[in-house]
């Protein structure tokens, strides 16, 4: 079993910054890649921006510039550093992670969402 602990929303004003944290722990014999979505009501959960065991880092078009994803891959941690915060970044951020528990056998885990919100 792997859990996923978020930790870092919260509350800022348009243009300030806030850095989320997961961390992967348990059963991970290898990582595949780990990221963040997002949701707010009545819309679908969208990727925000991921990274790969091999460092290879992907984000969405409305982000790029603005958040940056690093990984420990010794602490099995993923970092997004969100700066320039504007409101339509308001939502709830989940932590995702593909991990293989067994060398032949992988799994995609969520964390539990932390709220973020950003006042206009």
């Amino acid at each position: 079993q792997v859990h996923l602990v978020e930790s870092g929303g919260g509350l800022v004003q348009a243009g300030g910054s806030l850095r989320l944290t997961c961390a992967a722990s348990g059963s991970i014999f290898r990582l595949i890649s780990m990221g963040w979505y997002r949701q707010t009501p009545g819309k679908q959960r969208e990727l925000v921006a991921t990274i790969t065991g091999g460092s290879i880092r992907n984000y969405a078009d409305s982000v790029k510039g603005r958040f940056t994803i690093s990984r420990d891959s010794s602490e099995n941690t993923v970092v997004l550093q969100m700066n320039s915060l504007t409101p339509d970044d308001t939502g709830v951020y989940y932590c995702s992670a593909r991990i293989y528990t067994a060398p032949t056998k992988w799994d995609e885990y969520w964390g539990q969402g932390t709220q973020v919100t950003v006042s206009s």
